[in-house]
C-alpha cells in the first residue's frame, strides 16, 4: 500500500472502476439499442452514482482527472501520488 493511502482508497477506486466498466458497456449497448428505456434508466442511475462516488473520492484523496475536469484543494493536489491509474 502506498504511503498515506488507506484501504478505503482502493475500495472506492475499485468501485469507480466497476461503475465505469458498466457505464462503458451500457454506452455501447445504447449505441445500437437507443430505444431501450430500461437500459437508459440504468445508465442514468449509474452515472449519478458514479458522480457521487467520484465527488466523495476526490474530497478524501484529491482529483481523479486533470486539465480542469476536477477541482483541487490547496496546495495543488495533482502532484500527490499515487495517481488513480498507478494503482
Amino acid at each position: 500500500m502506498a504511503k498515506g493511502i488507506d484501504e478505503n482508497y482502493y475500495t472506492q477506486l475499485k468501485e469507480l472502476q466497476a461503475i465505469d466498466f458498466v457505464l462503458l458497456e451500457l454506452n455501447l449497448y445504447l449505441d445500437t439499442h437507443p430505444g431501450d428505456i430500461q437500459a437508459l434508466q440504468q445508465f442514468n442511475q449509474l452515472a449519478a452514482a458514479r458522480k457521487q462516488l467520484a465527488a466523495r473520492f476526490e474530497e478524501c484523496y484529491g482529483p481523479l482527472l486533470n486539465f480542469g475536469q476536477s477541482f483541487s484543494k490547496a496546495p495543488w493536489q495533482w502532484v500527490d501520488t499515487p495517481w488513480p491509474w498507478q494503482v
